[in-house]
């Protein structure tokens, strides 16, 4: 069986943090419904924070950073994308929405994507609905129709020892396992990093507003 390869990108601050730890637990999840399916699986996860200087270099620039690239390119190559952000001021969080908008705009095109969102209230679980579909749905990903929202109250067990965020969370894997029956396992080709002429260069960048 092909192995395959999952990414996940989670935008949260803390060390520990609950956006890291969603994040953590839907590529368990995900990584479980393949092996049990007979497919080796691997989730490498990044934490956005640690980008967080390339990310907004590269908004004003139009040009990413050597390691920031580099997460765009794991990004693109991987089976499937698994993206968490907390919930800032009622939607996304801006370093979760910065990091997609200087990745390149046909990276995640027909991708299958499992969303979530962290926050201190369930009231703010809207924002998978109006702020998470609607980027990966421009960015024309094929999104999991479950996405996640944990608060803190989720991370308790429920009185038979499983918390609804635990089945949730299955669910949520699980269909993005089966976006990936049908996902092609080829890579794109990259790059051989042969220099282009400065010109070819200036005409790449898009307009920032």
């Amino acid at each position: 069986m092909a192995e395959r390869r999952i990414v996940a990108v989670t935008a949260g601050l803390g060390v520990p943090s609950s956006s890291r730890m969603l994040a953590d637990q839907l590529g368990a999840a995900a990584q479980d419904r393949l092996r049990e399916l007979g497919h080796d699986a691997v989730v490498a996860t990044y934490e956005l924070r640690e980008y967080a200087v390339d990310i907004a270099n590269a908004m004003v620039s139009g040009y990413a950073a050597p390691k920031l690239e580099t997460l765009f390119n794991e990004v693109a190559d991987a089976d499937a994308l698994i993206a968490v952000s907390p919930v800032f001021s009622a939607s996304m969080s801006g370093l979760f929405k910065s990091f997609f908008d200087v990745m390149d705009k046909d990276a995640l095109d027909g991708k299958p994507v499992l969303a979530g969102a962290t926050g201190g209230s369930a009231r703010h679980s809207m924002v998978l609905d109006f702020a998470l579909r609607p980027l990966f749905a421009y960015l024309r990903a094929r999104v999991a129709p479950t996405a996640v929202y944990a608060a803190p109250d989720d991370w308790g067990a429920g009185s038979d020892g499983v918390s609804a965020l635990d089945d949730r969370v299955r669910r949520a894997a699980a269909e993005l396992v089966a976006l990936l029956g049908d996902a092609p396992v080829d890579r794109p080709s990259r790059s051989t990093g042969e220099s282009l002429p400065f010109e070819q260069l200036l005409a790449q960048i898009q307009p920032r507003g």
